[in-house]
């Protein structure tokens, strides 16, 4: 038999699933509460206001798509390993869509949400000479690392928002498994891509 979640659980993933369809603007608690089965002054009890609701939504988030880069770094960082992050990254999408779909909004209102994400989300990605330890980093340090950066969230993450748009022109259904397996492909080749630009760069500045 299945237990049941807890009410804050379930008002976090109620939150989440408007948030994501309709952004935090367009949100209301009293949706939230509505989807969960509760009044309005029950949600209260568990988020103090609307803002309080979206930052745990987003903290649960960044800490389950953060995880993958954190047990990256804890070992020496090898192009295999990158790639097997790269995979694990673009199954999370697949399992947690909602997040995509709630940057795209975070990004179009371009508040202080959409800066929080860049600082906790992105920029861990970056190669940084003053960082204490060495950062995943596609170009190491090259000057297009961050468009690099930007380049493969963009790809992974449209994949799920802009999927239904293409459907119709893919000869596979974009989120059944097997477009989830040519994604990945994509996103290696891509990546291997990236790793021979960098290394031609690293290679032209080390003989100028």
């Amino acid at each position: 038999m299945t237990e049941l979640k807890e009410t804050p659980e379930r008002i976090l993933d109620a939150a989440e699933a408007l948030f994501a369809e309709k952004g935090y603007k367009a949100t209301s608690l009293g949706e939230v509460a509505e989807r969960v089965g509760i009044r309005s002054p029950s949600l209260y009890n568990h988020f103090k206001n609307k803002e309080a609701l979206y930052q745990a939504v987003l903290n649960r988030l960044i800490a389950l798509f953060n995880e993958p880069l954190t047990q990256l770094r804890a070992q020496p960082v090898t192009r295999e390993r990158i790639m097997e992050w790269l995979h694990t990254m673009v199954d999370l999408h697949y399992q947690h869509p909602n997040f995509a779909r709630l940057l795209q909004h975070a990004a179009l209102a371009n508040g202080s949400q959409s800066r929080e994400i860049v600082d906790r989300l992105f920029r861990p990605l970056f190669t940084e000479e003053s960082a204490p330890e060495p950062l995943v980093g596609f170009f190491q340090g090259n000057a297009l690392e961050p468009w690099a950066v930007m380049a493969f969230n963009n790809v992974v993450m449209s994949y799920i928002t802009m999927a239904p748009m293409y459907q119709a022109m893919l000869p596979v259904e974009p989120l059944s498994e097997e477009g989830l397996a040519r994604q990945k492909q994509l996103i290696s080749q891509l990546a291997q891509l990236v790793f021979s630009a960098g290394e031609k760069a690293a290679g032209e500045k080390t003989a100028g």
